[in-house]
């Protein structure tokens, strides 16, 4: 085998480079891109408002339903997928990056309003893998939609808006606390169940009904605003979200925190990438998936089929015969990215990182080789000769990245939605900014790394 020969001076040793090392002229840019970014993540805080977003985006940048060369589909108004076709036909491969529109919250219940002590709440269920104590005693905004038995649909954001009233979920005082919670643990200290928001303390002034007058307020007030009734709230999707706008984080201002930055800062990314290549070699294809965070189940998920019409469909509009065998050509050759965040190192809780295997804030788009956790298990792990090609291309257009795990072997570890796109046997791996923070309220990212993730899926793209 010919070994190729060392440059002089040149290391054997990885080196590890910032992102602010080297980005010079690229500063405005990635400053324009975050602040972009600020204005998207704190005003889409659900699946649906990432849809609606992006479907106004897309149209007007020429995409049209079910159109070609440039198109979208949605499912549900929880999954949607566009693309722009390539110049090589699809049966020789798509370039694809997947990510999840879904973020941990609270979900009203189906029956959650009720007075107690002459103050109404509201019942929650919380959805995802979330830490219960980050919910209490911040404030909450109302996001969703109802919709009534006569189909029509109501969108409702309450507590976003200077002026507008938040919800809220109140904790115990630390007076009375000790055996409540304070000697519990922590997973124990708060109580699911008791997760509910604060939603009213003003009666109803009804003369001849005494009963549930604070609830009835509430209940006005809404029929008022939108006009739903109590029944409405069995045909409703509503989340509580933290309130407000996300934030740049940092003296020096180089993080950006806010909520739901798990999964939709890939989402925003890979949109803002793809309307910036023009006549891709190979066709384009961006997919936002819902319900990642409950393991990927339902129709608008990873784990449907609903994949397989848009190759299909792709596949028709190049005249191709619609049968499994090209089908599956197009799938063995595609080349995916499955675009999910990982964790950050933080110093603080370093006894639960590989600090020379897992990822660095600052340093550019997080590689995952591989998930799962334990012995590997339940993972999904991209071929090298795949990531080699991927990481040969980055090279070329310089673009920052690190190869990462997440955490220590025994520690845990995490899934994303690689391993429902590798069952089709096209190539995939994750890759997606580091955060700290990750499942809380107010997550972290780092702005260079976000401008890297952003070129990254642009290389990508035009490879």
């Amino acid at each position: 085998m010919k070994k190729e020969k060392r440059k002089k001076g040149e290391s054997l040793l990885l080196k590890k480079v910032h992102t602010y090392e080297v980005l010079g002229r690229e500063k405005k840019k990635l400053e324009e891109l975050c602040q972009e970014y600020i204005d998207f993540l704190s005003n889409v805080k659900t699946e649906r408002e990432s849809v609606e977003f992006t479907l106004e985006v897309l149209k007007s940048n020429g995409y049209q339903e079910m159109g070609y060369p440039k198109g979208y589909f949605v499912y549900k108004n929880k999954f949607l997928a566009f693309w722009q076709a390539g110049k090589h036909p699809v049966t020789e491969g798509l370039r694809i990056i997947a990510s999840h529109i879904d973020t941990p919250r609270l979900d009203l219940k189906l029956h959650p309003l009720y007075e107690d002590t002459s103050m109404a709440f509201f019942k929650t269920h919380y959805y995802g893998g979330i830490k219960k104590y980050h919910w209490v005693a911040i404030p909450l905004a109302l996001h969703g939609v109802v919709v009534k038995k006569d189909g029509t649909k109501v969108k409702i954001v309450l507590g976003e808006k200077e002026g507008e009233p938040v919800l809220t979920i109140c904790d115990l005082l630390p007076h009375l606390a000790r055996k409540v919670q304070s000697t519990k643990k922590l997973s124990e200290a708060i109580v699911g169940e008791k997760l509910c928001l604060l939603a009213g303390g003003t009666p109803e002034k009804n003369k001849d009904n005494k009963e549930d007058v604070f609830k009835k307020r509430v209940l006005s007030l809404l029929n008022e605003a939108y006009g739903i009734r109590e029944e409405d709230f069995t045909c409703a999707e509503l989340f509580a979200v933290p309130a407000g706008r996300a934030r740049e984080v940092g003296i020096d201002r180089a993080f950006i925190g806010g909520y739901g930055q798990d999964d939709r800062i890939n989402a925003f990314l890979s949109l803002k990438a793809s309307l910036e290549v023009c006549e891709p070699a190979y066709t384009n294809l961006i997919i936002f998936m819902d319900r990642e965070e409950i393991g990927s189940e339902g129709n608008t998920a990873a784990k449907s089929r609903i994949l397989e019409k848009l190759i299909y469909f792709l596949l028709e509009k190049e005249s191709v015969d619609t049968n499994p065998v090209n089908f599956f050509k197009v799938m063995e050759n595609a080349k995916a990215l499955s675009a999910d965040v990982t964790a950050g190192i933080d110093p603080n809780y370093i006894e639960v990182h590989d600090k020379l295997n897992d990822a660095r804030m600052g340093y550019g788009i997080a590689v995952s080789r591989y998930t799962g956790h334990g012995g590997k298990y339940m993972a999904s792990e991209a071929h090298v000769e795949f990531l080699a090609w991927l990481l040969g291309e980055w090279d070329k257009e310089k673009v920052l990245y690190q190869v990462c795990s997440m955490g220590k072997v025994d520690e845990g570890g995490g899934g994303t939605v690689a391993k429902y796109l590798a069952v089709y046997g096209m190539d995939v791996v994750d890759v997606g900014p580091p955060l700290l923070s990750m499942h809380s309220p107010f997550e972290v990212a780092h702005k260079g790394d976000i401008y890297m993730t952003y070129k990254a899926f642009k290389v990508f793209l035009k490879a």
